[in-house]
């Protein structure tokens, strides 16, 4: 296995050096599998929970100072962290609140989704429907430009404050993001979402309530409720003759037979081929290997290979 965001593991020296400046907001070996939808994976070396644009500014600062590697953390849902955990630092997301200004709401990164769906609706403000029961924080549905039938979040962002690689804070517009199907240029640049506010449009409350329901039940009735997963594993493909442009790669997991396959721990979801789940024993090389195995057989059959919509975190 080869595959995940890696990192070396930080020399004891700094990793000191960096508890002792922030001292209440960071700790060592912290478990990890209780911050991510999947429930698996190993500890992060280093942990600190951040609530501000400005500590997290200086966790980052702090951090590319002494050479520790970073990550950023959100609601751990598209997320598979190795069961070796994580060499460096993981940053934990918990910037939250809402600022509501005509029809531009500014929202924490560490929001969840769902929250800035329904503060929207309650505000009688129409455009975010489309995100309703999609897992995750706000920041994340930034990064990775979160999305449902034929809507993106990237349609509806307005500006987004960041704090880049080196702890630098500024604004930058919609364009800047270059947002494309479950892409956002973050995805290289690997600045962190704090802030971000969203363009919408006013509407008839009762009207985007009923909207937000009645996805609401089309995804409770193919979404697992109670074991861990993280959605749907893999991307839709690109093609023109289908819905919304995209061939949902769950046609072609059920053509494969994926509802049958499972290993260890995990298997797929009955309800939804294009869901891995944890039955409750599994490890992330589990989730892993079977991914793999459908992947491979996708290819064999369709001659199409699937690409993951969640990131591996750690040694694969």
């Amino acid at each position: 296995m080869q595959k995940g965001l890696k990192s070396s593991r930080a020399p004891k020296k700094a990793i000191m050096k960096f508890i002792e400046k922030f001292n209440g907001l960071a700790e060592t070996n912290k478990p990890l599998a209780e911050l991510n939808t999947f429930g698996t994976g190993g500890p992060a070396q280093l942990y600190s929970r951040i609530h501000s644009t400005e500590e997290l500014s200086a966790v980052v600062k702090a951090a590319s100072e002494l050479e520790i590697p970073f990550f950023m953390l959100g609601g751990g849902s598209n997320l598979l962290i190795s069961d070796e955990g994580y060499d460096g630092l993981i940053i934990h997301n918990c910037i939250m609140g809402m600022e509501l200004s005509g029809e531009n709401l500014t929202c924490g990164a560490g929001e969840k989704l769902q929250t800035l769906v329904d503060f929207a609706a309650e505000n009688s403000l129409s455009g975010l429907e489309f995100a309703s029961g999609i897992w995750g924080t706000v920041g994340g549905a930034v990064f990775g430009n979160a999305g449902a039938y034929g809507a993106e979040i990237g349609n509806t962002v307005s500006s987004v404050e960041l704090v880049d690689r080196l702890g630098n804070i500024r604004i930058e517009m919609a364009p800047y993001f270059e947002f494309n199907y479950r892409y956002s240029k973050l995805k290289k640049t690997r600045e962190f979402v704090t802030k971000a506010t969203f363009a919408l449009k006013m509407g008839d409350k009762e009207k985007i309530r009923c909207k937000i329901e009645e996805i609401m039940a089309a995804r409770m009735s193919k979404l697992p409720s109670i074991e861990h997963s993280a959605g749907c594993f893999f991307k839709n493909i690109p093609d023109d003759s289908q819905p919304y442009g995209k061939l949902p790669a769950g046609k072609l997991l059920d053509e494969i037979g994926a509802k049958d396959i499972s290993y260890g721990g995990a298997r797929v979801y009955g309800n939804h081929a294009n869901i891995i789940i944890n039955n409750g024993s599994a490890h992330s090389k589990d989730i892993y290997h079977l991914a793999e195995i459908l992947k491979k057989k996708v290819k064999a059959k369709f001659g199409v290979d699937l690409s993951e919509e969640i990131t591996y975190l750690g040694k694969f």
